[in-house]
């Protein structure tokens, strides 16, 4: 199905130099033909084509355009584009035909509708005339004026793509005559005269074109009114051949309407005259988040090193040094310190070693984050490692001292505990935390559950009687009650 070519004139439709070339529909003025035959005939061309391009130059009358806005308002269709242009008759009759001509190809109403413009800027149009008083469309010197009254003046006026008007009879510079800005491709120069006889265009404006043929054809009837005088010769240059206008239409980009949804190039739909969606700018693609540093698997920090971290945290940064917020590879997060207190090895895991070991490779120094990072990675003088013994009935000696101070490096080249991180303990003021603090806290707590065994043993052996009048007694003692239950919560040393 092809797209309807329309126009408002019947001299905006040339003769066509191909056979199969669809014609134009011709709407008629208010005046000339009632509205419901309008009305009947525009919906016969949509159920026929599908979508119809009405090209119309941009000062027909009103009552005209009113009467276009009127045929589309009740039909209720978008399918009817209304596409004005600024040439002149003859030359919107010869881009009216390459229209026709690009409505056999394969191009979607869309793309045909907004190539009025741009076929509009390879269409060189203008005049031959003797006088250009009335000349009221295109910027005139009042020198070019004067010179009108002259009988034996002759003006070239080229009205569009850009506007130039020359002398042709050679009275600007003493017989010199100046020549028209003409196209830089191959051309049809399509001639139509008035009440004029002279051959200027097709003797000398043609072969200075490099034209490839000059046709001639009838004067349009509106185009002594546009140009302000009847006595002129009116040419129009434009490409005729379908296939370089088809290459000329499918280089341009094609964008879809985002709100009719057909394809459209330019900046602007012809049918629902919404704005292109490229002209919005570009768009920024959701999800995106700034990249942070990662922790990578080989250097995670030991679990509770958050003690350090809170100290690191109030230290000084050097300089060089990550921006706060950041996360760097082997220290956890700043919030770390205060989530849950350092835990405590448990019974498996070898103790931490001492403070003079070497913090392996990979792993930063007390150096590498300054002076004050440093003093915080330093165990408090007086007080152990930190690392707590394993539970027992009395604390070995040398509790609150590192048993493998001294021995160098843990296996993996790595120092500390063997974890992957570095040494993170900071100093501690709780005595119960210390070595031999933890140690004599774990034997009470140790000894306290021996006697809780020993007494449930013994109310089993004695009569059921007995026993029944002192569960109530041993189930109202809540764990409260005992000074040294307070502390069930953290007698599991990996709760620590």
């Amino acid at each position: 199905m092809t797209t309807a070519i329309a126009v408002t004139s019947n001299g905006h439709m040339l003769p066509s130099p191909e056979r199969h070339t669809p014609r134009a529909h011709v709407f008629q003025a208010p005046q000339e033909q009632p509205f419901d035959v309008a009305l009947a005939e525009t919906q016969r061309l949509i159920e026929e084509h599908g979508h119809v391009v009405v090209v119309h130059p941009v000062d027909l009358p009103r009552a005209f355009l009113h009467r276009l806005h009127a045929i589309r308002s009740v039909l209720e269709t978008d399918r009817i584009a209304l596409m004005p242009t600024s040439l002149p008759p003859l030359g919107t009759a010869v881009l009216v035909r390459q229209l026709r001509q690009l409505s056999m190809c394969e191009f979607s109403p869309g793309v045909l509708g907004a190539s009025v413009r741009l076929l509009a800027h390879y269409v060189y149009a203008g005049a031959l005339m003797h006088s250009v008083t009335k000349l009221d469309r295109l910027p005139a010197s009042l020198t070019a004026s004067a010179k009108s009254w002259n009988p034996r003046a002759q003006f070239a006026v080229l009205a569009a793509p850009t506007p130039q008007l020359v002398r042709t009879d050679g009275g600007d510079s003493g017989g010199a005559r100046s020549v028209l800005s003409g196209p830089q491709f191959p051309t049809q120069l399509t001639v139509a005269h008035g009440q004029s006889t002279a051959t200027w265009v097709s003797g000398t404006l043609a072969p200075q074109w490099r034209v490839a043929d000059v046709h001639e054809v009838y004067l349009p009837e509106e185009s002594p009114k546009w140009w302000g005088t009847g006595k002129l010769v009116e040419f129009a240059a434009a490409i005729p051949d379908v296939s370089v206008l088809y290459r000329l239409v499918s280089s341009v980009r094609r964008d879809e309407c985002h709100w009719c949804g057909l394809e459209l190039i330019g900046d602007r739909c012809a049918f629902c005259a919404a704005p292109a969606p490229y002209g919005t700018g570009a768009r920024r693609a959701g999800g995106e988040r700034p990249q942070t540093a990662r922790r990578s698997p080989g250097h995670a920090p030991a679990q509770g090193s958050g003690s350090a971290a809170g100290a690191a945290q109030g230290a000084a940064p050097a300089a060089g040094a990550p921006t706060a917020g950041a996360p760097t590879a082997g220290a956890p997060a700043p919030g770390a310190a205060a989530a849950a207190p350092p835990a405590a090895p448990s019974p498996s895991t070898p103790p931490a070693s001492g403070s003079g070991s070497d913090p392996g490779p990979g792993t930063a120094g007390p150096g590498a984050a300054g002076p004050a990072a440093a003093s915080a990675l330093r165990p408090a003088a007086g007080t152990g490692t930190g690392a707590g013994m394993p539970p027992g009935p009395a604390a070995p000696p040398g509790a609150g001292a590192d048993p493998r101070a001294g021995a160098g490096p843990a296996p993996g080249g790595r120092g500390g505990n063997g974890l992957t991180g570095p040494r993170t303990d900071g100093p501690r003021t709780d005595p119960r935390r210390s070595g031999s603090g933890l140690a004599a806290f774990l034997k009470q707590k140790h000894a306290a559950a021996a006697a809780k065994q020993a007494a449930a043993a013994r109310s089993q052996a004695q009569s059921p009687a007995a026993e029944a009048a002192q569960s109530p007694a041993a189930e109202t003692q809540s764990p409260a009650a005992d000074p040294q239950s307070r502390h069930a919560v953290v007698a599991d040393p990996r709760g620590l």
